[in-house]
């Protein structure tokens, strides 16, 4: 891929990466307020696992990318 193309993705990537991380956030308040309430938690904690296993897939994409933009430059 040319260099542009890889670094709109590096780009694209790192916002998919920020919003994740807002998500997880916004999960663990979710989680606290549903645990205060004495509300059954499995759903929100599922759904937790997820958003960090999504997390770590996109930042793995984003060291592939890296890669590839070192790789073109040598």
């Amino acid at each position: 891929m040319n260099a542009e193309r890889e670094h709109k993705h590096l780009a694209q990537t790192d916002r998919h990466i920020a919003e994740l991380k807002k998500d997880i956030a916004r999960q663990w308040q979710i989680i606290e307020e549903l645990s205060m309430g004495g509300q059954p938690l499995h759903e929100a904690i599922s759904m937790l696992r997820l958003l960090k296993d999504h997390l770590r897939i996109m930042e793995r994409h984003r060291q592939s990318i890296l890669d590839e933009l070192r790789s073109d430059r040598a």
